[in-house]
């Protein structure tokens, strides 16, 4: 059998894979394996072609990410292949190579994230604010509703996570792990924020959509990016590379720094992996009440002429 097709049987078999996972495994075999094994028989597939295969993605400039997910995706066939005694053993046997090492991300200070939070319309303030102190991913802020804010509680709970699919279609359902579903809290200073918003800009039912685009429906990220002028706005900020995803990686940030766990860190992030946590790992402190009141405490030093509790336009500060 070839390896195009025993590949795809493999993915049409799993049906409990989500919709966005069946599509980035098929765009990996579409652009990465395929056109070079794709004809390949299995038996045939052995380390030193392997090898070549990958160097040969290396020389054509794939990314490193990429590629380090594409020899995984090509690891799992095969680890199927020898389950199913068509192959003798996985020739995919290349040590680190489906380890990815992630570029170093920007990490935002107190005051930048309340700058940015000004440069956008008012509307996604508070888009701003929630998605980084609370450690939001852009699915997961995006599916928020009136009910998921606990204002008087200081928490916010992830109960779904939004996915768009390249074909444009959206699909909103649980998150895509046991450990995503999750109440977060929050700190103080960012609730008058969060109350402001919800009063102008969210309907009055339980199940309203927290932030929506401009005709009231659920907000798409590219409709984001056009209404905040992300590109522009970012710059201007200062951090020219910034991707809205390290928002969340400047929560996390910040909660590894007031002294969080591991196990804070985890839950805070609805990771049920350690792997993720240790890169914010620094000391030992308290719990998820604990991170939201040393971020209280961040807001209230950067901006320390700010009596009410609110946050209010911080100046940016080298």
């Amino acid at each position: 059998m070839k390896l195009s097709e025993y590949a795809a049987k493999w993915i049409t078999e799993r049906p409990e894979l989500r919709a966005r996972t069946v599509e980035i495994y098929t765009g990996l075999l579409r652009r990465h394996i395929t056109p070079y094994l794709g004809n390949v028989s299995l038996g045939k597939i052995d380390t030193p072609t392997v090898r070549e295969w990958r160097a040969s993605l290396i020389s054509a400039g794939v990314g490193a990410s990429e590629v380090a997910k594409a020899y995984r995706l090509l690891r799992a066939v095969l680890m199927t292949a020898t389950d199913d005694m068509i192959i003798v053993r996985n020739p995919c046997r290349i040590k680190g190579a489906g380890e990815e090492k992630p570029d170093e991300r920007p990490v935002l200070t107190v005051a930048q994230v309340f700058q940015l939070a000004e440069m956008v319309p008012e509307h996604l303030r508070a888009l701003i604010l929630l998605a980084t102190f609370a450690s939001l991913r852009w699915g997961e802020v995006a599916a928020l509703r009136r009910m998921d804010l606990a204002l008087n509680a200081m928490t916010v709970t992830v109960r779904q996570a939004q996915v768009e699919l390249d074909s444009g279609e959206l699909i909103i359902g649980p998150p895509k792990s046991q450990a995503g579903l999750r109440t977060v809290a929050l700190p103080q200073a960012i609730i008058p924020d969060l109350r402001r918003h919800l009063g102008n800009f969210t309907d009055p039912e339980d199940d309203a959509l927290i932030f929506t685009g401009k005709r009231g429906g659920v907000l798409r990220r590219p409709n984001f990016r056009r209404a905040t002028k992300w590109g522009e706005t970012v710059a201007k900020l200062g951090v020219p590379n910034l991707h809205f995803h390290d928002l969340r990686h400047t929560g996390n940030t910040f909660a590894a720094e007031s002294g969080a766990t591991l196990r804070d860190l985890m839950e805070r992030m609805g990771h049920d992996s350690v792997r993720a946590a240790l890169i914010y790992q620094h000391r030992t402190a308290g719990g998820n009440r604990a991170i939201a009141q040393a971020m209280d405490g961040m807001i209230n030093n950067a901006n320390p002429d700010d009596d009410d509790g609110a946050a209010g336009t911080l100046a940016l500060v080298g």
